[in-house]
C-alpha cells in the first residue's frame, strides 16, 4: 500500500475507512471498468484543446484517474476525492525516485544551463554571423540559414532566436519575404531538434519511450528504441529536405509564392496592413569580449565526444557484468567494430551518460566564459541557474506525463484500448492514425511535449498488442507519435516555436503560419502515403526514405513556380 502524507486532512482521515487502492484490483480495472478507464487521457486532451495550459491539463487527468481508482476500490465520495487528491503526490514523487526519471531530469537541466552559457558567451552567435557572410543571392541566403538550424541542434528555443535575427539582415537585402525567412528558421528548429542525438528534447522523448516499454512489462534501452526510430520521423526528415529543395530551386507554391511574388514586385518584405512580431526579444548576449565561434564549438564538441565516450564505456561495462559470453567475446576481439559500438551504445544507461556529459561540457564552457573575460566566475554560475530555470518546465511535464502514465497504467486504459481496437482496427492504419491524433492534439494545444506525454503510454501498449512478435511495428507507432507531435506544433499558431520563429524573421505571426501550412500539409501527406502506409505493410524504411525523397521532389517541380527574388532588384 502506498505510503500516506501528512495533511491538515490527517485528523478527518482517520475516521474515514481506508479504501482499496489501485494497485491492489489493477489487473482486473480494464475488464470491469471498460470506458471509464479512457476518462483520464480524454480529460487530459479535452482540458489541453479548451485551456491551451497543458500543465493543468495533465494534472487534472492525473486526478480524474486517482478518484476513478479509488471508488473503483469501494471509496465513497469524500473519500474517493480526498485519498485521490493525496495519490497525485504519491505518482509524481515515485516518478521522480525512479534513477532513470531523476537522471533525465537533471540532463535537461544541466542542457539548459549549457545552453545559456553558449548563447551568454556569445558563441552561437559568432557562428551564425560567420556563416551569414557566405550569404551572397537568395539561394545561398536560405541554404545558410538551414545549416545554421542544423547546427543549432540543441534546442528549438535557441535555434528560432539566435538565426532570425542573424539572417534576417542578409534575407532582407536579397528581397526575400519575411514569411519565408520565418518557414526556414520554423522548419529547422523542432524538426532537427526532436531527432538531435543530443538536445534539450531528447530527454523528454526517452523518458516517455522507457516508461511506456516499462508499462507493457519490456524493460529495454529507451535510448536505443529512440535511435531506432529516426527513420521512422518520416516528416521530420522530409520537412528537412523540403527546405533545402525548394531552398536551392527557389520554386514556391501557394500562399508562400504569393509573399514572395510580393516581396520580388514590390519589395514589401511584410504584408501591407501587416504588424511584425516583436524583433526585440531575443537571448541575451552578456560576452565582454569578443565573441568567438570557439566559445560554442568547444563546449557543444565536448558534450557529443564525452557522451560518445561515456555511452561506449557505460554500456560496455554493463556488457561485461552481462555474463553473455557471444557479446563479451566480441567486445574483447574487435573492441571498436560496428557490432560493438551498436551493443554498448544500447546497453548504455543514457540519462546518466547524458546528464555527465552536459555538466562536463558546461565547466568547459564556464571556464572557456571566464578566461576569456566574456563573465566572472559568479556571474557564469548565474548564467547557468538561470539557463537551467528556462527548462523547468519541461521537468514538470515530464513528471506530470510520467504520473498520468501510471494512472492509465493501473486502470488498465490501454488494456482496454488494445482489447477494443485490436479487432476492429487494420494494423497497418494504427501508425497513421498515431500520427494523425497527435498532429490534432498538438495543433489545438500548441505544445509537443503535451501530446507525447498523452499519446506515448497508449500508442506502444496498442502497438504491442496488436503485432507481438515485429518488433519494429512498435518501433514505428513510437516514431509516429513523436513525429505526429511536431507536425501539429510546427503547423500552430499558438505553439511557441511558431511565434519564436516569427519574432526572430521580424515576420506577422498569421502571415507566416498562413504560408507555412500548406507546406507542412503537403510534407504531412507525403509522410503518411509515402512513409507510414507503406512501412506499416513491411517495406523497407529506407526504400521508404527514399520514394519519399522522390514525392518531395516531384511536387516541387509539380507545383511549384521559381521565384528569384532578386530578379527585378535595382541595379
Amino acid at each position: 500500500m502506498k505510503k500516506r502524507y501528512v495533511l491538515p486532512l490527517a485528523v478527518l482521515l482517520y475516521f474515514i475507512p481506508t479504501p482499496v487502492f489501485a494497485e491492489e484490483t489493477g489487473a482486473s480495472m480494464a475488464s470491469t471498468l471498460g470506458a471509464v478507464t479512457l476518462i483520464p487521457p480524454l480529460v487530459a486532451i479535452i482540458l489541453a484543446f479548451i485551456t491551451k495550459n497543458v500543465v493543468m491539463s495533465l494534472f487534472f487527468g492525473i486526478f480524474s484517474g486517482t478518484i476513478i481508482a479509488q471508488y473503483a476500490g469501494g471509496a465513497n465520495l469524500l473519500t474517493g476525492l480526498i485519498y485521490g487528491f493525496t495519490d497525485i503526490v504519491d505518482y509524481i514523487l515515485e516518478s521522480l525516485a525512479d534513477p532513470w526519471n531523476a537522471g533525465i531530469i537533471l540532463q535537461v537541466l544541466v542542457i539548459g544551463g549549457l545552453i545559456a552559457l553558449i548563447t551568454s558567451s556569445g558563441g552561437a552567435r559568432a557562428i551564425a554571423e560567420s556563416l551569414a557572410r557566405k550569404a551572397k543571392g537568395p539561394i545561398s541566403t536560405q541554404l545558410v540559414t538551414w545549416v545554421l538550424g542544423l547546427l543549432i541542434f540543441f534546442d528549438d528555443y535557441a535555434n528560432a532566436l539566435i538565426v532570425g535575427p542573424i539572417m534576417r539582415p542578409v534575407s532582407d537585402k536579397m528581397k526575400i519575404s519575411r514569411e519565408r525567412l520565418a518557414f526556414v528558421i520554423d522548419a529547422t528548429a523542432a524538426p532537427i531538434a526532436g531527432i538531435a542525438l543530443i538536445s534539450t528534447w531528447i530527454g523528454y522523448e526517452v523518458g516517455l519511450i522507457n516508461d511506456a516499454y516499462q508499462s507493457i512489462g519490456q524493460d529495454v534501452n529507451a535510448y536505443g528504441i529512440f535511435l531506432q526510430t529516426i527513420p521512422y520521423r518520416f516528416y521530420n526528415i522530409l520537412m528537412l529536405f523540403f527546405v533545402v529543395l525548394t531552398s536551392a530551386t527557389l520554386r514556391e507554391f501557394g500562399s508562400m509564392k504569393k509573399a514572395q511574388e510580393r516581396a520580388r514586385d514590390t519589395h514589401e518584405l511584410i504584408a501591407k496592413g501587416s504588424t511584425a512580431v516583436s524583433e526585440d526579444e531575443e537571448l541575451e548576449v552578456v560576452a565582454k569580449g569578443q565573441p568567438s565561434i570557439w566559445s560554442a564549438l568547444v563546449p557543444i564538441g565536448s558534450l557529443i565526444l564525452f557522451s560518445f565516450i561515456g555511452f561506449y564505456t557505460d554500456g560496455r561495462q554493463t556488457l561485461l557484468e552481462s555474463g553473455d559470453s557471444a557479446i563479451i567475446e566480441t567486445i574483447q576481439n574487435a573492441p571498436f567494430s560496428f557490432v560493438t559500438l551498436r551493443e554498448t551504445f544500447g546497453a548504455s544507461d543514457a540519462s546518466v551518460v547524458l546528464f555527465q556529459a552536459a555538466l562536463i561540457a558546461s565547466i568547459i564552457a564556464l571556464v572557456m566564459g571566464v578566461s576569456k573575460g566574456h563573465f566572472s566566475f559568479s556571474k557564469g554560475i548565474d548564467i547557468w541557474v538561470n539557463g537551467m530555470k528556462t527548462l523547468m518546465i519541461t521537468g514538470v511535464i515530464l513528471l506530470l506525463a510520467w504520473s498520468l502514465s501510471g494512472v492509465m497504467g493501473e486502470l488498465g486504459t490501454a488494456d482496454y484500448l488494445v482489447s477494443l481496437l485490436s479487432d476492429t482496427m487494420p494494423p497497418f492504419l494504427l501508425p497513421t492514425v498515431i500520427f494523425l491524433l497527435g498532429a490534432v492534439i498538438s495543433f489545438a494545444t500548441g505544445t509537443s511535449y503535451g501530446t507525447m506525454g498523452i499519446l506515448m503510454p497508449l500508442a506502444i501498449p496498442l502497438a504491442t498488442a496488436m503485432q507481438p512478435e515485429n518488433a519494429e511495428f512498435i518501433v514505428m507507432s513510437t516514431g509516429a507519435v513523436l513525429t505526429g507531435a511536431i507536425f501539429g506544433d510546427h503547423s500552430s499558431p499558438i505553439s511557441d516555436t511558431t511565434i519564436l520563429s516569427s519574432m526572430g524573421a521580424g515576420s506577422n505571426l498569421l502571415d507566416h503560419v498562413k504560408t507555412q501550412l500548406p507546406y507542412a500539409l503537403t510534407v504531412a501527406g507525403i509522410s503518411i502515403v509515402f512513409g507510414y502506409l507503406p512501412t506499416a505493410f513491411g517495406m523497407n524504411v529506407y526504400v521508404v526514405l527514399a520514394i519519399g525523397f522522390a514525392a518531395v521532389i516531384a511536387v516541387v517541380f509539380l507545383f511549384g513556380k521559381k521565384v528569384d527574388t532578386t530578379a527585378k532588384m535595382e541595379k
